[in-house]
């Protein structure tokens, strides 16, 4: 009998609030109270937006949420937490999920609230609902066109190459990755194992 099959909901197509977007944007400065909307939108069309507020004055700095869902209206706050840098250079910023009281980067609407992926059960990745022949596939294929990713990577707008004189690690990673892509052979017992 065949397997009856399922369909999990996939992180990579639900609405979240990233901490990293929100520092881009400005929301995480010290000792600010910011207002905004953020928005998200598929082929043009906005698929949903929501107002958010991010204190950052008080002891205890929040993230305020407001929003409908399925026409009712939903209104709360998630704290926020700021680590030292283990650079030594200022802050990282986390979000304190409500549910699961962990802290974490990014946080998902699967249901009514924004939360913390393991607050959900039956979410997966993209990436895990792979086989493992199309897994294989994707490394291989990665071997064969992961150069042009790379080269992208090399001749971005602010990317560093020489810092003082010196290749910065970054750089020296890259071209490292770079010979390795352009020098890949394909051996036919690695073809046949796909099938």
């Amino acid at each position: 009998m065949a397997k009856f099959p399922t369909f999990p909901t996939l992180y990579d197509n639900v609405i979240a609030v990233s901490i990293m977007k929100l520092r881009e944007w400005g929301y995480l400065k010290p000792d600010q109270y910011k207002a905004g909307t953020l928005s998200w939108s598929t082929n043009g069309r906005e698929t949903g937006s929501i107002s958010i507020r991010v204190n950052t004055r008080t002891d205890g700095p929040y993230l305020e949420l407001d929003y409908k869902h399925r026409d009712k209206p939903v209104n709360y706050t998630v704290g926020l937490v700021s680590v030292p840098s283990n650079i030594g250079k200022g802050v990282v910023w986390y979000f304190l999920c409500p549910h699961t009281g962990k802290r974490c980067r990014k946080l998902y609407s699967v249901g009514e609230r924004f939360l913390h992926r393991e607050a959900y059960t039956g979410c997966m990745y993209e990436s895990q609902t792979y086989s493992h022949k199309a897994r294989k596939l994707n490394t291989l294929f990665d071997k064969i066109y992961g150069t042009d990713k790379l080269y992208e990577q090399l001749y971005q707008k602010h990317f560093k190459s020489h810092y003082a004189g010196k290749p910065t690690k970054k750089y020296l990673k890259l071209m490292q990755k770079i010979k390795q892509t352009e020098n890949v052979r394909i051996t036919r017992t690695e073809l046949l194992a796909l099938y």
